[in-house]
This record gives C-alpha cells, structure tokens and sequence, in this order.
C-alpha cells in the first residue's frame, strides 16, 4: 500500500483511478464521488466517506443547545429593549 498515485488528466477531463486504490476504497461504478477544492489542493471522498468526516470534526459539539442559548440570548437583548 503507497497511498500515492500519479494519473494523467484524460480527455474531457476523465481520470482513472487505479484498481488497486478503488478495491480498497470500495469504489465502484456509479459511486458518487465529492471533490473539495482547499488551499492545499484538491480532495476527493465518497459521500460515505465526507458524512465520517463531518460527523467525526463535529463531535462534542451541541450544536442544539448552542442554537437555542443564542436565541435565547437575542430574546432577553429584544425584551430588554
């Protein structure tokens, strides 16, 4: 397992992922893929792969209870008004 691969750019801007890294990556056929431009370079994931991803960066956050302390907050700043 390297873990790096060199692909060319084919025509109508085709790239063909190596057998090798799509049986291990469990790509197939027909398997949407994502691709995210950083400012490190370009990304790409399944969508399984992205949902582990954003799952896994927003653990430990209550993004519920933070939601509802904010709106709480703009009431009691609107009925001190």
């Amino acid at each position: 397992m390297d873990g790096m691969y060199t692909v060319m750019m084919g025509d109508r801007g085709r790239l063909v992922v190596p057998a090798e890294l799509r049986e291990r990556a469990g790509l197939a056929e027909g398997v949407p893929l994502v691709l995210i431009e950083t400012e490190r370079g370009v990304v790409m994931l399944t969508r399984q792969q992205l949902k582990e991803l954003v799952r896994a960066d927003l653990s430990g956050f209550d993004l519920v209870g933070e939601l509802v302390a904010d709106r709480r907050r703009d009431a009691a700043v609107d009925d001190a008004s």
